[in-house]
Formats: C-alpha cells, structure tokens, sequence
C-alpha cells in the first residue's frame, strides 16, 4: 500500500517508485519500507541532537491513517465493482429521461461509473439515475 514519501535526508534506494517525468504521481513507499526508514532514521541521528521523539509518533499516526484511507478506497472501488456489474443488462434512465437505454458494459472511473448503453449513449451513474428491469 503506497504512501507519498516528501522530502527525506535519506536515499529511497528501491523505495522510490520510477514515474515518468510529466506524471503528477508523488514517489511511493508500502508499510515495511517506511518502517526501514523510520530506523534508519534513529539509526543515523546525531547522537548529540536527537530529533524529537514526538515527530517519530506523528510520522507514524500520518501513515497509519494514509494506510486506512487506502484500505478503505480499496473496498469502496471493490463495492463499487460488484454493484456495477449487478446493472449490466437493466434499463437506466436519466433523471430527466433524456437519455435512456439498457447497460451493456459499465466503466470504472475516478469521478464514478459510466454506464454504456445499447443504443451508444453513456450515462454517469449517480443521483437520479434510475434503474429497473427491461
């Protein structure tokens, strides 16, 4: 489970994930490799100016909420899978009837689920859509 790595004094080795140059993405860490440079963290602090441990607790509190989130998008997209593929062959129309057909395919995307229809039109699946049997 990737989390955003910003800025640190240690190198990211493997941790670092290789993105392309106009990729908006941060770089990413999974769980295990942000605890091996928490570690190597305390590791290589200057004995005669130790960081404060408190920092230490908010890094760990940060990831282990980043982590949540993660889990629960998870299940939502996985929720949201198995809901949409539930209306493939029902007849959806729009709120205001304008467009109308039965679903054959449903495309997953980051504003929601699209639903194609029969007749080569695309819905986006939300509030007022309705749903029923052909």
């Amino acid at each position: 489970m990737p989390i955003s790595v910003v800025g640190s004094a240690l190198p990211l080795s493997k941790a670092a994930s290789s993105t392309p140059a106009n990729s908006t993405q941060a770089p990413a860490v999974d769980y295990n490799e942000f605890l091996q440079l928490l570690v190597a963290e305390l590791q290589h602090q200057d004995p005669t100016a130790p960081t404060d441990p408190t920092q230490y607790m908010s890094q760990l509190a940060s990831f282990s909420s980043v982590e949540q989130q993660i889990t629960t998008n998870g299940t939502l997209d996985a929720l949201l899978s198995a809901q949409a593929g539930s209306i493939i062959g029902k007849l959806v129309a729009s709120s205001d009837g304008s467009i109308s057909g039965i679903v054959t395919s449903v495309q997953l995307q980051a504003n929601g689920a699209i639903a194609n229809l029969d007749n080569g039109k695309q819905i986006v699946l939300g509030t007022g859509v309705t749903v029923r049997s052909p």
